[in-house]
């Protein structure tokens, strides 16, 4: 399926995939308003087959079809410290 990525200057990390270039017709205005302008990022044929780095590509496939559309959120920001005593508290000897 041919769609097309557009990422946001509102928020790092978040991209909005869509069936067709420039079509925003499928996208809930609110969900538009607060993207803001969307910038295309690139348009691609994805496939089952191809791997996205944060989303799963079976899912922004159903949404495409169901939907029209697809909003990746980014990933959640690490949190080192718990990450820090995770490995601590697993390392104590």
């Amino acid at each position: 399926m041919l769609c097309s990525i557009y990422k946001t200057n509102k928020k790092e990390g978040m991209y909005l995939f869509i069936s067709r270039r420039d079509d925003f017709s499928q996208v809930p205005e609110t969900l538009l308003t607060m993207f803001g302008q969307p910038k295309l990022v690139v348009t691609m044929n994805l496939t089952d087959k191809r791997t996205l780095a944060f989303a799963d590509t079976k899912n922004v496939l159903e949404n495409l079809t169901s939907k029209g559309f697809y909003l990746q959120m980014p990933p959640p920001p690490i949190d080192h410290l718990v990450e820090y005593k995770t490995w601590r508290d697993n390392n104590k000897q």
